[in-house]
């Protein structure tokens, strides 16, 4: 049976007037306003954090639920799934100190958590869409799996949620459902969310008034950085139609599923999307309004523990559902705390920490450089920057991609846009005081990745081909590529990079 509290949490909810609830947002942002034109938000320098997502399997390499008390002893929070843990790393200046600092955090967590997490025969995973279920299970069952329970629907095996087990239950439930090339999915729950996890940096602004700057920035370069980064073509094979080849299902996946899957579960059909890539803000007014204005979906009761950011409580938790793929936040505990950044959302998990520090590298270097210089890809236009985006989760690294350089020339060719990429994250890592070496050590993994255009989806693509070429029916083929990542990944997680996994001679040509 459930839990009571979880019960009365949901009922709480769903009994929550959205009228009312939508009208103190609207006196939040005015709130919020009110600080940022008082200077509030404003910091002396750049500050970077960090959200790490994380899956369990066990020794065989089925995903596995997670002893509640295990996560909260290894220093874990729960996320969507039972299956899920997250890190959130301390926020670290963005200076070399403060990379190092935050890549060792990363790197002493995981390592303490091994431990524990052995001796229960169940390790982390760094991974963007798991493949293989649960023993005994299948995919379907697991994500699909929900009970009635005091008039609401609840998902078997999703967290003590209480936002994310209301969405079920609502006058406009969330879409529930995967439609995918070759891949369908109908729940009675958003728990078919889970499949997929994620690194979400943030990038905090020394003057908040420049805000909807860098969030321009922040969509113009994300689908270069989704097209070097794309982990997952492939689901569950127990989720393929009836009939799907191998042959289609390879050639018509998308390097980046989970972009796909995260729309599909969340948005509520026939309305306005709430997970989509976001429009341009040309003020950071404009930033708040966005928030404030986009359609309640599950109004929360909130509690308020006297914290700065209780002056705007209801606006916070409404920023919950506002699921864009770049968004703005405001918070801070108390006054000397409140930040003003960028949550950069669309990036998957990463074979390894060495990879994912990487990303954070080049986001923040890419920001901090942008706008220090000026920098013309802000003109990009915003239909283009968003085909882009699109067309980056589908086809990765081969996407077609328009991009401006420094020079001001409008560019198709990926040499000359990652040349201009990773020089500009460069300078931006040594403005803020990194050596070249130290820049270019921070940036090697992913410029590797565009040097040679391979990324974790070919790997996988590469591995799968491999394995059917050899005779192997696509699940098997599938899970012998799910178990080669997992061994590579524990050879090489806290100090190697998937660079090391091409570098073993498994040829990337195919």
């Amino acid at each position: 049976m459930p839990e009571p509290e979880l019960l009365a949490d949901i009922h709480d909810v769903l009994d929550t007037d959205p009228e009312a609830f939508q009208e103190r947002v609207r006196a939040d942002a005015e709130t919020i306003k009110t600080e940022l034109e008082a200077g509030t938000f404003d910091n002396p320098q750049a500050i970077i954090g960090l959200e790490y997502e994380f899956y369990a399997v066990n020794d065989d390499g089925a995903l596995a639920r997670i002893p509640r008390r295990l996560l909260e002893y290894v220093g874990f929070e729960k996320e969507l799934g039972l299956h899920n843990a997250e890190m959130t790393a301390s926020p670290q200046p963005l200076n070399e100190y403060g990379l190092d600092a935050q890549e060792a955090e990363v790197q002493s967590r995981l390592e303490a958590a091994a431990g524990p997490m052995d001796a229960e025969g169940l390790h982390l995973v760094s991974d963007a869409l798991w493949t293989i279920p649960p023993e005994g299970e299948t995919a379907s069952e697991y994500l699909a799996d929900s009970i009635e329970a005091d008039g609401v629907r609840l998902a078997t095996n999703m967290s003590s949620s209480a936002r994310y087990q209301a969405m079920a239950n609502t006058d406009q439930p969330a879409g529930m459902k995967l439609d995918f090339p070759h891949v369908s999915l109908d729940a009675d729950t958003v728990m078919p969310e889970a499949l997929i996890t994620s690194i979400q940096p943030h990038y905090q602004v020394p003057q908040a008034v420049d805000l909807a700057t860098y969030y321009t920035y922040a969509l113009r370069i994300a689908a270069p950085l989704v097209a070097l980064t794309g982990n997952s073509p492939f689901f569950p094979p127990d989720l393929y139609d009836d009939g799907a080849s191998s042959e289609d299902i390879i050639a018509d996946g998308w390097d980046e599923s989970r972009i796909g899957v995260f729309e599909d579960v969340l948005n509520v059909p026939g309305k306005q999307e709430k997970v989509r890539f976001p429009e341009d803000a040309d003020t950071v007014f404009d930033l708040v309004d966005m928030v404030a204005d986009d359609p309640v979906i599950v109004p929360m009761p909130v509690e308020r523990q006297g914290r700065f950011d209780d002056e705007f409580a209801d606006f916070r938790m409404k920023h919950g559902t506002y699921w864009r793929w770049v968004r703005p936040v405001f918070g801070g505990a108390t006054k000397e705390e409140a930040n003003a950044r960028i949550e950069f959302r669309p990036i998957p998990c990463q074979p390894t920490v060495r990879d994912t520090m990487a990303v954070q590298a080049l986001f923040a270097g890419l920001l901090e450089s942008m706008v220090k210089r000026d920098h013309p890809l802000y003109d990009l236009d915003w239909e283009t920057a968003k085909t882009n985006f699109y067309n980056a989760a589908r086809n990765g690294i081969g996407a077609d991609l328009t991009y401006v350089t420094a020079d001001g020339d409008t560019t198709t060719d990926h040499t000359e846009l990652y040349t201009d990429l990773f020089e500009q994250a460069e300078a931006g890592l040594t403005d803020r005081g990194l050596s070249e070496t130290a820049a270019a050590k921070y940036l090697w993994p992913l410029r590797q990745r565009a040097r040679h255009a391979v990324t974790p989806a070919m790997w996988k693509r590469a591995r799968v081909s491999e394995h059917l070429d050899e005779g192997a029916d696509f699940t098997n083929a599938v899970y012998e590529m799910q178990f080669e990542y997992l061994q590579n990944q524990h050879e090489t997680l806290l100090e190697g990079s998937f660079a090391d996994w091409v570098g073993r001679g498994q040829n990337m040509d195919d």
